[in-house]
Order: structure tokens, then C-alpha cells, then sequence
């Protein structure tokens, strides 16, 4: 059993009120809250700062936990509502992120049971081969390395694995039999370990790379991750994002 929780701000650089914007006749949060709602999760819940996205989201009948609007990263946030939906410390939770009006289900219930299969992890996510050279050297694209196990090693917005040989001059194409790998941002917990991140300062590799994921690993958490059971549409955080999500479901 799991349970989803959907942050959603009304703030955003690029398109302010991202979460109410219109989506062939729906606020885009509604679909996200619908795709997680088809997922196999125990509960589905809107947390928002804002009473503006919490109206929206009473009128298509979500739950929604108001949270305050100072916290320094989304998974203080999350461990907010955690506390005040009052969860076992051995519960699982899983984050979707208010922009994702398409997200598959599958990729909800896979983070999700991935994370209950491994009792050594504290969280689990995902990822998927990275094959072009552009995404490789890509800051905005983060990569990751995990053990044969399927752990991971570290995250970065730099290149790697570093491919001496291959990279001392300027590359052309990527090595083959290299396991580059793109993160995708789709994140189980552990209640019990939220309430431990919340204590811990931030880490130098997480500031340096702004990363949140780099504190678990610096304090000693372990990270499963496994690669994606489909491929995850983007996200929208542009107005082009909009447009491309608008005629995807079917915008005239």
C-alpha cells in the first residue's frame, strides 16, 4: 500500500498559477490528481500554500492539506503533510509533481513497489537510457550512476560517467556499451525517512549541484533505482509545454 501526494504552487517563473491553467476544460492540477488517482495508490492528496489552488481542487473533489509557504525545498513540504495526515513511519509515499498532467500510472505504481521491495532503501526513483550527446552535456538534463544493484551512486548535472579516452577531444557521439542514464524526477519515500531529512542540514554536493536527492546519499541513505517501465511524457514548465500538452489531449 502507498500513498500519493501532489505538490502544487502557485508561483512560478515561467508561468505564474501553473497548477489552474487551463487544459482542454480542466485546471492542469485536476489531471494530474486524475492520472494518480488511476494509479493503485491508497490515497491521492493536493498539498498546496495557496488557497486559490485548494479552492480548485475542493470543486473537482480532491483532498487537499494547506502547508506553509517557507519551506526551503519541496521534501520539507512533503514531510509537512505527512505529519499532518498523520502517517505510519513505515508508510510509502509517493511524490508526483504538480506539473505533470500526463503521467503514466504505471510509472506511480512501479517507483512505488520498488520501494516496498527494498527495505534497505530509504527512497526509490527512476530513470531511463540517455542516448544523445546534447543531453549528456545537458546541466538541465541530471544523470545519474548506480552499483550493479541497482543503487545509486551519485547524481550530477555534469557528464558522466566520464569517458577518458572518448572525451578528450571534442566528442561526436556517445561510446556504446556505457551506461549513461537520464533521473527522472518520480520519487518514493519512506515516511520514517522524511522525518529524518527534515533534520539534517543541507549538504555541500546538494547546494553545489542543487540536487535535494544528493543530501540522502551524504547522509548515508540509499537510493534504489530502477529504469522506467515506460517512457514519461515532459512535464510543462513553459508555455510551449502547455500548447504541446494542450493538443495532446486533444485541444483543437
Amino acid at each position: 500500500m502507498f500513498h500519493v501526494i501532489i505538490p502544487a504552487r502557485f508561483a512560478s517563473t515561467r508561468l505564474p498559477g501553473k497548477p489552474l491553467l487551463d487544459i482542454v476544460g480542466k485546471p492542469m492540477i485536476q489531471h494530474v490528481w486524475e492520472q494518480a488517482c488511476r494509479s493503485n495508490a491508497a490515497s491521492v492528496t493536493v498539498a498546496t500554500d495557496d488557497q486559490r489552488i485548494a479552492d480548485a481542487c475542493a470543486r473537482f473533489g480532491a483532498a487537499v492539506v494547506l502547508t506553509r509557504s517557507d519551506h526551503p525545498s519541496g521534501t520539507d513540504r512533503l514531510q509537512e503533510v505527512v505529519t499532518q495526515l498523520g502517517l505510519a513511519a513505515d508508510a510509502c509515499v509517493v511524490n508526483v509533481q504538480g506539473d505533470e498532467p500526463l503521467i503514466p500510472p504505471a510509472l506511480i505504481n512501479q517507483v512505488a513497489a520498488n520501494l516496498l521491495a527494498y527495505p534497505q532503501a530509504s527512497m526509490a526513483t527512476l530513470a531511463e537510457p540517455l542516448a544523445d550527446l546534447q543531453s549528456l552535456f545537458n546541466p538541465n538534463v541530471v544523470k545519474l550512476v548506480t552499483d550493479q544493484q541497482g543503487f545509486a551512486l551519485y547524481f550530477s548535472r555534469a557528464p558522466m560517467p566520464w569517458c577518458r579516452d572518448a572525451f578528450g577531444e571534442e566528442p561526436k557521439t556517445l561510446p556504446v556499451d556505457v551506461p549513461f542514464r537520464r533521473h527522472i524526477g518520480l520519487y518514493a519515500y519512506k515516511v520514517s525517512f522524511l522525518h529524518d531529512y527534515v533534520t539534517w542540514p543541507p549538504s555541500p554536493l546538494e547546494q553545489a549541484e542543487s540536487l535535494e536527492q544528493l543530501r540522502a546519499l551524504w547522509f548515508g541513505c540509499r537510493i534504489q533505482v530502477s529504469d522506467a517501465c515506460e517512457a514519461p511524457p515532459a512535464g510543462v514548465d513553459t508555455q510551449a509545454d502547455l500548447e504541446r500538452v494542450r493538443v495532446l489531449l486533444g485541444a483543437p
